[in-house]
């Protein structure tokens, strides 16, 4: 990808965990585990995969409200990843995020108006007046009344507060908004609604999508590429219609399968997953996923190189006997 807005490289959050008298490290939580990741500007990545696999992690490390471990994050051909929080600041005017329970993340004591004001008192920019008309404007930009300012984020409902967090996004024109899982929450009436909203205001103002979700279905809808995460590491990558149409992956296969379809008679081939998801602390040596289906070519892959390979034109897939068909394995070889 020609000069992408996002570029990290082996990004690694890891987590202590203390034990024993003294409260010393005794091991640690492996939420990312060495992601490379691109993003084009105006482009939506998908990035999906279960719960607990290090999607919203991710997307924290990201936006640095976590300090990675190691790699490194590249945000419009700056290095953004050891910057100090003061550094940071007028960098985080082309980056915001939007969060997954939007009654968690507005402030229930400020009003609507002051919550999406917050970020532009921040920044300094204009005077209480010129804020007041910027507020009313976003209100509308996100179809809610100029009249919601005046009230309190807990006296409207969960589409609604959505949009009143998508407009505290907006307030500085960022270039990229990470959003963590911002229709999850939702009633299914109202996520096809923001989720219109948010394809619209790409198309208007050239925003760039991280969108990290689980449901593979929204996901299709909305994303242009399409990545598949699975226990702190990516493992497929691809454009939105080859995931959905030809995935290599066996994870991938498994997550498509489980998308509900319109008709309930109809014929459909779902995956079954056997065993249990492994441990982020303990991870296995070799394929996380052959080892959760103990594949009968599990050992082979301990201190095998795993990495993703491009397997077809801007395809790429983990190289693992485990996870791939014979044909498919013996192209990344």
């Amino acid at each position: 990808m020609n000069d992408p807005i996002l570029a990290i490289r082996d990004l690694k959050m890891h987590f202590p965990v203390k034990g024993g008298v003294f409260s010393r490290q005794v091991a640690a939580v492996k939420a990312v585990d060495g992601v490379s990741l691109d993003v084009g500007r105006g482009e939506t990545l998908g990035l999906v995969g279960e719960s607990g696999c290090g999607k919203s992690t991710l997307g924290k490390s990201i936006v640095r409200l976590l300090n990675p471990t190691a790699g490194n994050i590249e945000f419009e051909g700056a290095d953004i990843t050891h910057l100090s929080q003061s550094a940071l600041r007028p960098i985080r005017r082309n980056m915001q995020m939007v969060f997954q329970d939007p009654a968690e993340s507005l402030n229930s004591r400020l009003s609507v108006g002051q919550i999406i004001a917050e970020p532009l008192e921040v920044q300094g920019i204009g005077t209480r007046t010129t804020r007041r008309e910027m507020v009313e404007q976003l209100l509308d930009r996100v179809g809610m009344p100029k009249s919601a300012a005046q009230r309190f984020s807990f006296e409207f409902s969960g589409g609604q507060r959505q949009r009143i967090g998508i407009a505290r996004a907006l307030a500085l024109n960022p270039d990229l908004i990470v959003l963590d899982e911002p229709v999850s929450a939702l009633d299914v009436s109202v996520q096809s609604q923001v989720l219109n909203l948010l394809l619209d205001l790409q198309e208007d103002l050239n925003l760039a999508y991280l969108f990290i979700a689980h449901d593979l279905a929204v996901v299709k809808h909305i994303s242009d590429r399409v990545a598949v995460m699975y226990l702190g590491k990516i493992v497929e990558l691809a454009d939105a219609d080859t995931i959905y149409k030809n995935p290599k992956h066996a994870y991938t296969k498994a997550l498509i399968s489980a998308i509900p379809t319109p008709d309930p008679t109809a014929p459909k081939d779902l995956v079954r997953l056997e065993g249990e998801i492994p441990s982020p602390i303990n991870p296995p040596k070799g394929s996380a996923f052959g080892h959760r289906i103990s594949h009968p070519r599990y050992e082979e892959t301990i201190g095998m190189d795993l990495s993703m390979i491009e397997i077809e034109p801007d395809h790429w897939v983990a190289a693992d006997p485990c996870c791939l068909s014979d044909e498919d394995y013996a192209k990344v070889r």
